[in-house]
């Protein structure tokens, strides 16, 4: 089951008209796309995914499944967005109570183990080697576990294990935390114990798995082990952690590599020309998608689908999502540039001094541009860093052509 129905808020203009989990990533993918070649490469063919925040793009890209061959007769993929019942309507409201809301559908193929996923996270993983792991145990709950360094526990929840690596406390984002093995939110039960789980708690607002489902099957006894992954693993919810995780694809010895034979990741594959570089165009490590045509610069960036970058333009450490056009001499660095985007000629991005964010300091505390999709930026502005623009943006936005450093323009109704 592949909870992928967050909307990724820390993500700004990003997500506001796209799920997290649909968001473009490595010129090529989208998030989603990781835990379901995760999926196939491990060998589990049924999978359910849960959506619900502007699930448009995701139904799309998604599908009936092909690219990750999971177009079958029995099993498959099935896409679960809430629906109205005979006792009425209800979003979900938090992923224990998504998958409560689900229980008919997995007792369709009443299954002994259930898998539960979050469909916006970077990694590769096997997850045949964690459910030998939990069948070994004879556990109830296995959950995925990753060290951190123990300064950044406390924005996880953190699992207290004995010398057998059974779970013997379990601590919600902790003050002072006993340990550094974090929930990567990834859990193995036997379905019979997290079916009685939900039904148990199936009035409790909110249900959540980390705050109300794993302390419940702790306090009655429940056998919960923890199985620790060593390998990458990148939670991209914020603009900070996606464009790092962005750029390390990058890198000359990529932490994440993308090209390994024998794990592929598997998307959903435009029927697209392939790229073209002028003669003109200059290119160092950066990753180009097919259909772009370069006539500029582009230096340790990633490049979709499908993006034109005219002639002078330069684009340094930044990430330019399909569709989106360049103009001539237009110099950008360190954006995020999401999809059908057209930024004029000569214009100046990420510039200045970084200053906090007048609009969102949650949001906004990167020396990052961040463009939202759709958006329209005119011939000849100047954009500081730690900004934000989303809509069809004029002239008369940007005061003396310029949009400072912590400011935004956000129009309404994009």
């Amino acid at each position: 089951m592949l909870l992928a129905g967050g909307q990724g808020s820390r993500l700004g203009v990003l997500t506001q008209k796209v799920a997290k989990p649909a968001v473009s990533f490595g010129g090529k993918y989208r998030i989603i796309d990781f835990p379901l070649s995760n999926c196939i490469n491990s060998g589990v063919d049924t999978v359910g995914v849960l959506t619900q925040y502007q699930p448009l793009r995701l139904n799309a890209h998604i599908g009936i499944g092909i690219p990750w061959d999971l177009d079958r007769n029995v099993g498959g993929v099935a896409l679960l967005a809430p629906y109205e019942s005979a006792k009425g309507s209800d979003w979900y409201s938090g992923t224990a109570n998504a998958i409560f809301q689900n229980i008919e559908f997995i007792d369709t193929y009443n299954p002994d183990y259930v898998l539960i996923l979050s469909g916006d996270h970077i990694y590769k993983m096997d997850y045949e080697v964690m459910l030998d792991y939990h069948k070994a145990n004879k556990a109830d709950v296995t959950i995925a576990v990753m060290p951190v360094p123990m300064e950044e526990a406390s924005r996880f929840g953190i699992m207290i294990t004995d010398e057998t690596n059974r779970i013997v406390d379990f601590e919600e984002k902790p003050a002072h935390p006993r340990s550094n093995l974090a929930s990567m939110g990834i859990y193995i039960f036997s379905w019979p114990v997290l079916r009685e789980a939900l039904m148990k708690l199936k009035d409790v607002p909110n249900c959540d798995f980390g705050m109300h489902v794993i302390p419940d099957c702790r306090d009655t006894g429940k056998r919960l082990f923890a199985y620790e992954f060593n390998g990458y693993w990148k939670d991209v919810g914020t603009l900070s952690s996606y464009w790092e995780a962005n750029m390390e694809l990058i890198d000359i010895i990529p932490e994440f590599n993308l090209y390994e034979e024998y794990w592929r990741i598997f998307t959903k594959s435009d029927i697209i020309p392939p790229q073209y570089i002028s003669e003109k165009s200059h290119i160092e490590r950066s990753i180009i998608g097919e259909g772009t045509e370069i006539y500029g610069t582009v230096v340790n960036s990633v490049i979709g689908s499908g993006v034109t970058i005219e002639e002078g333009a330069e684009v340094r450490d930044s990430i330019i999502m399909r569709e989106s056009v360049i103009g001539a001499g237009t110099k950008i660095t360190k954006a995020i540039v999401a999809e059908d985007v057209t930024i004029g000629k000569n214009c100046e991005l990420g510039i200045g001094e970084f200053k906090e964010s007048t609009y969102n300091k949650k949001v906004y505390n990167a020396d990052l541009v961040t463009i939202g999709e759709h958006t329209v930026i005119p011939d000849g502005v100047k954009v500081g860093k730690n900004t934000a623009i989303w809509g069809n943006t004029e002239a008369a936005d940007y005061p003396d052509g310029m949009l400072q450093s912590g400011d935004a323009i956000v129009k309404a109704g994009v």
